[in-house]
């Protein structure tokens, strides 16, 4: 069992040489450390030896000071480990003025942008493990050995490299690496010198809303669409525009009508968020042909498109762009884990040395370690042998899920069965609150994420978000039997 860190030793220990002994003294700062919980329980205190020798007094001051506190219970020693702030604290001595109470201080006047962003406090991330959350991903043991190989062959070595900063686009071996995998799989036209790396679309979107607008500017959002693209717009002061979503994707019409001098629209091509509809070819130049004619932008969150279970890939919207309007961002904490916080952009050349510039002033480079490991993990074949065995799990997760669910739920639900992506949605029957149909579920143990909330100004549907990525088969199956018996009893409390 590891020792806890000894913060104690950081403490600004310290003895006057003013008359009080110096063992008093010891006694009377620790006491006081451990009383105001500068030192919490459990706080393993510096050595007699390490602390005398820091205050350059006798050892036997310091010994004694501890033994006072020993037998007062204040702190515990362990064989062979040393002296710990016990856990178990005394009470105060009786006749002790009670610590006086101070009225809580007034909640500060914080500007509108604060305020909002606290809203979204609860919305980071679906980090539950329960089915069905979204954007959760599985490693097999083969990708989970290799990457602990690579992590420890980088580390053993430590060059130079990450022992200082480096390049705020990320390390040039993993940019031109990048380069390469999206050149061939998603037909992105791209130099190496083109790509930031970053820590996910979601950083990448940020950046590139600091770089195209100014407070009060507009842009064009999917509605529905990815909840957090439009808060970072609010955020940031943009005014986001809402533009319908139907079979063939994004209304470019619609948003002509809405908000024609927009400065850049925010979409999801190749697997719109939440419906999973494709942007069409014909929308795609229409789209293409308004932000050359206006000057405007395009910001293509390519999320999770390395999952499409029939046929290749689709090409990106970038890859017809020859207008250079198009900011392409993409992220493999899908594609292997979340937690490895590696994402991308590829930037238009024009807008190159500005996004820089807002990728070095956001925390001026990506964690030079995580990046190497990526670089070799890609370099050595195991990315894309990994993407071929996660497909195919993937697949069978999916089809597992619309199985149950339509043997389970047939009367309450129509399952939307993607051939690409990471969720399902299952549509509710009879125009039911869908957000009644969360709550259930989650008192049974289910997420299931309403969809209606995703919507702005469109009609909403009545739908469930079910991610299937994240959960083995014999963890789908009883879970989607709860959540088809927390419909059935929606349905039934309805006809009372």
């Amino acid at each position: 069992m590891s020792r806890p860190p000894a913060w104690a030793e950081l403490h600004a220990w310290r003895v006057e040489r003013d008359g009080t002994p110096l063992f008093r003294q010891v006694y009377l700062q620790v006491r006081a450390a451990i009383l105001s919980l500068t030192l919490a329980p459990g706080t393993r205190l510096p050595s007699t030896r390490a602390l005398a020798s820091r205050l350059r007094v006798a050892r036997a001051s310091v010994v004694s000071a501890y033994e006072q506190l020993l037998a007062e219970g204040y702190v515990a020693g362990r064989i062979g480990s040393g002296t710990y702030v016990s856990a178990d604290l005394p009470q105060p001595p009786e006749g002790r003025p009670a610590p006086r109470r101070t009225a809580a201080p007034a909640r500060p006047r914080l500007p509108p942008a604060v305020t909002r962003l606290e809203g979204l406090v609860s919305a980071t991330g679906e980090s539950a493990l329960r089915p069905f959350a979204m954007g959760r991903c599985r490693m097999d043991a083969r990708t989970v050995e290799a990457w602990r190989r690579i992590s420890q062959r980088v580390v053993r070595a430590l060059g130079a490299t990450h022992l200082g900063y480096s390049d705020a686009r990320g390390l040039p071996e993993l940019c031109a690496t990048l380069c390469d995998y999206l050149r061939a799989a998603r037909a992105v036209r791209c130099e190496p010198e083109q790509i930031v790396v970053t820590a996910g679309t979601q950083q990448a979107v940020d950046l590139a809303i600091r770089v195209l607008f100014e407070p009060g500017d507009e842009a064009w959002v999917e509605d529905p669409g990815y909840p957090l693209t439009r808060a970072a717009l609010l955020a940031a002061g943009v005014r986001a525009r809402p533009v319908p979503v139907d079979g063939q994707g994004l209304d470019v019409a619609a948003g002509r009508r809405t908000a024609p001098r927009a400065r850049a629209a925010f979409v999801t091509p190749s697997n719109h968020f939440p419906l999973g509809v494709v942007l069409s070819m014909a929308r795609r130049l229409e789209l293409l042909a308004w932000a050359r004619a206006t000057g405007a932008w395009i910001v293509e969150d390519d999320f999770d498109s390395e999952f499409r279970y029939e046929g290749r890939p689709l090409a990106s919207l970038q890859g017809l762009d020859d207008g250079e309007r198009v900011i392409y961002t993409g992220s493999f904490n899908k594609v292997l884990f979340p937690g490895l916080r590696v994402g991308f952009a590829v930037v238009p050349r024009p807008l190159l040395r500005a996004f820089v510039a807002a990728r070095y002033l956001s925390d001026r480079h990506p964690p030079s370690l995580t990046q190497a490991v990526a670089i070799e993990f890609m370099r050595e074949g195991h990315f894309t042998t990994h993407l071929r065995r996660m497909r195919q799990l993937y697949r069978e997760q999916r089809d597992t899920l619309a199985h149950e669910l339509a043997r389970r739920a047939g009367g309450d639900v129509t399952v939307d069965v993607p051939d690409h992506g990471m969720h399902v949605v299952a549509y509710l029957r009879d125009g039911r609150s869908d957000v009644a149909a969360q709550q259930a579920a989650a008192a049974r143990g289910v997420i299931a994420r309403a969809i209606s909330p995703l919507y702005t100004t469109a009609p909403p549907r009545a739908g469930l978000l079910l991610g299937f990525t994240g959960f083995a088969p014999e963890t789908i199956r009883p879970a989607a039997a709860r959540l088809a018996e927390s419909l059935a009893d929606g349905r039934r409390a309805g006809r009372r």
